[in-house]
C-alpha cells in the first residue's frame, strides 16, 4: 500500500488549460494554493497549456466526460474562416448551376435561327433540361446518402461538366437534345452542395447563410449574359457552351479541399474521419474542440414516400408542392420569356383581323442583338436587390408573409406585360413599359428562390 502511495505521489495531477485562459481560477485566487486529495495523498495541480483546437490527450481523458454529437461540435466551433471558404466554394457550384440554366434563354433563339427549328423543337430543347433535373434529383439524393455528400456532388459536377462541353460539339438537333437532357440530369445533383454546406453551419447562422448563397445564383445569371455579349457575336454559341462550363471545372478542381460531411462519416461508422474533419474546422477557426466522446445522434426510422400523404402531412405536402411548382414555373418561365419579348417587336399592335400578318410575324427569325443582351442584363441585375431585401424583410414579416407578399407583387407586375405598346418607337416608350415589369418580376422571384428551405 505504501509503495502504491509512493508511486501515486510521483504522478503529477494535470490541470488542462486552453491558450488564453487565466492561469488561476477564482478558487486559486481565494486560497492562494489549490491541491487535490487522492486517497490521503495531497498533490498539487500541474497546469498544462493546450493550443486552441487541440483535444485533451487520450491518456488524460476523463472517462466520465460528457459525450457530444457532430451538431454539438459545429455549434461549439462556430462560424469562422472555414465557413467563409466553404461559402465561396458552394457559391461557385450554385453560380455554375445558374449559368447552365440561364444559357437556355440565349441558346434557344440562336438555334431557332441557325438550324431553322420550328417552335415546338425549340420548346422541347429547353423542356428536356427540366425533365432531366426532375428525374435525377431523387437519385442524386440516394447516392449522397449512401456514398457521401462530397462523392455525390463531385459525380454530378463532373457529369454536368462533361456533357456540357460535349453538347458544344453537337452536329445536329437530335444530338444536342440528348446532350442537354443529360446536362439537366447532372444539374439535379448540384443542390447537394447546399446540403453539405448547411451541415457545417451553426444553427444561428444557417438561415441567413443559405439565403445569402442565392447571391451567387444572381452572379451566375449576370455573368452568363455578360459572357454572351462578348462571345456570341464573334465566336458563336458553341464557344459559349464551352466557356459556360468553366466554373464547373474550377469547382471540380477545388473539390480536393472540400471535406466530407462529418455527420455522414459518423452515421457510416467512420468516427475517426469525422473527428479529424471537426478538428480541421476547429483549427482553421481558431476555436476549441468540445471535450468528450463523439457519439451518433439517435436516428429515427427512415421515412417513406407514402408518409407524405398521411393525414398529418398530406395538406402540408400538397401546399409545398404547389408553392414550388408556382415558383419554378414563374421564375424559369420568365427567364425563357424575356428573350421572346425582345424579339416580339410590334407584334402586340397587330389586330386580330390581320391573321396573315400575325402568322408571318410569328414565323420570323431574329438573332439577339447587342441591345437585347443589354436589356437582358438589366433584368437579371434585378435579382440582387431581391435577395438583399428578402434578407432584411424576412426577420420582420416571417417566411410565410414574405412569400405571400412576393407572389402578390409578381402577379401585379405580370399584368403590366399585357400593355401592348411597341418596343421600336423612337422614344423607346414600349421598352420602358415592360422592361421594369420584367425586372420587378425577376426581383420578386429571386426573393422567393432565396427563402430558406
Amino acid at each position: 500500500m505504501e509503495e502504491d502511495l509512493f508511486q501515486l505521489r510521483q504522478l503529477p495531477v494535470v490541470k488542462f488549460r486552453r491558450t488564453g485562459e487565466s492561469a488561476r481560477s477564482e478558487d486559486d485566487t481565494a486560497s492562494g494554493e489549490h491541491e487535490v486529495q487522492i486517497e490521503g495523498v495531497r498533490a498539487g495541480l500541474e497546469a498544462v497549456e493546450l493550443d486552441d483546437g487541440a483535444a485533451v490527450p487520450k491518456e488524460f481523458a476523463n472517462p466520465t466526460d460528457d459525450t457530444f454529437m457532430v451538431e454539438d461540435a459545429v455549434e461549439a466551433i462556430g462560424f469562422g474562416k472555414f465557413q467563409w471558404k466553404l461559402s465561396v466554394l458552394t457559391g461557385l457550384a450554385w453560380m455554375a448551376d445558374a449559368m447552365e440554366m440561364m444559357i437556355l434563354s440565349i441558346l434557344a433563339p440562336q438555334l431557332h435561327c441557325e438550324w431553322r427549328l420550328p417552335s415546338w423543337q425549340v420548346a422541347l430543347l429547353t423542356s428536356v433540361v427540366f425533365v432531366g433535373m426532375m428525374s435525377s434529383s431523387t437519385l442524386w439524393g440516394n447516392i449522397s446518402d449512401q456514398y457521401g455528400r462530397k462523392t455525390g456532388l463531385k459525380i454530378s459536377v463532373l457529369w454536368t461538366l462533361y456533357y456540357g462541353i460535349l453538347s458544344a460539339f453537337a452536329p445536329m438537333y437530335t444530338w444536342i437534345l440528348v446532350l442537354r437532357g443529360l446536362v439537366g440530369f447532372g444539374i439535379g445533383g448540384v443542390p447537394q452542395s447546399v446540403t453539405l454546406y448547411a451541415e457545417f453551419l451553426p444553427m444561428k447562422a444557417r438561415a441567413k447563410c443559405i439565403l445569402l448563397i442565392e447571391v451567387f445564383w444572381a452572379i451566375g445569371t449576370v455573368f452568363e449574359v455578360i459572357l454572351a455579349v462578348f462571345v456570341m457575336p464573334s465566336l458563336g454559341w458553341r464557344w459559349l457552351l464551352i466557356l459556360s462550363a468553366v466554373p464547373l471545372l474550377v469547382f471540380a478542381v477545388l473539390c480536393f479541399w472540400l471535406p466530407e460531411s462529418a455527420r455522414y462519416d459518423v452515421l457510416s461508422g467512420n468516427q475517426e474521419k469525422a473527428i479529424a474533419t471537426l478538428k480541421r474546422i476547429a483549427t482553421e477557426n481558431g476555436a476549441p474542440m468540445p471535450l468528450g466522446k463523439l457519439i451518433i445522434s439517435r436516428q429515427e426510422d427512415r421515412g417513406k414516400m407514402r408518409d407524405l400523404f398521411t393525414p398529418h402531412f398530406r395538406w402540408t405536402t400538397l401546399l409545398l408542392w404547389f408553392i414550388w411548382f408556382s415558383n419554378a414555373f414563374s421564375y424559369y418561365g420568365l427567364v425563357l420569356l424575356t428573350t421572346e419579348l425582345f424579339q416580339a417587336g410590334d407584334v402586340c399592335s397587330i389586330s386580330s383581323r390581320k391573321k396573315a400578318v400575325e402568322a408571318k410575324c410569328s414565323l420570323a427569325c431574329e438573332y439577339l442583338s447587342e441591345e437585347d443582351y443589354m436589356d437582358l442584363l438589366w433584368t437579371t441585375l434585378s435579382e440582387f436587390p431581391g435577395v438583399l431585401v428578402t434578407l432584411w424583410i424576412i426577420d420582420r414579416l416571417g417566411r410565410k408573409k414574405t412569400m405571400a407578399l412576393c407572389f402578390v407583387i409578381f402577379s401585379f407586375c405580370s399584368l403590366l406585360l399585357f400593355i401592348c405598346v411597341g418596343r421600336s418607337t423612337p422614344q423607346r416608350r414600349g421598352r420602358w413599359a415592360w422592361e421594369p415589369a420584367v425586372a420587378w418580376q425577376e426581383w420578386v422571384l429571386s426573393s422567393l428562390r432565396s427563402l430558406p428551405r
